[in-house]
């Protein structure tokens, strides 16, 4: 499974939402390839299953076929934790 952090430069606010899904994935026990991307790169990927963004970049992914997580505090390994285990498990 691929899950892509985005933010809008794909070096800030995507970074630390990668450390912490990493996080949250060891927590609820979920393999997966976290990687952290721009909003540009990741309209263009076709194999990532989870965006995980904020608010305010989440409208413009979704007319993606990539589900997309709105995440409220990045740095919340509980809230990302809760999110991705709704979907995942």
């Amino acid at each position: 499974m691929k899950i892509v952090a985005v933010c809008g430069v794909g070096t800030g606010t995507s970074a630390l939402l990668k450390i912490t899904a990493d996080k949250a994935l060891k927590q609820i026990g979920v393999t997966a390839t976290v990687t952290a991307a721009s909003l540009e790169d990741a309209k263009l990927q076709r194999d990532a299953q989870i965006f995980l963004t904020t608010a305010n970049i989440a409208d413009e992914l979704r007319n993606t076929p990539t589900e997309v997580i709105v995440i409220d505090r990045v740095m919340d390994v509980a809230e990302v934790a809760q999110k991705l285990g709704a979907t995942l498990l």
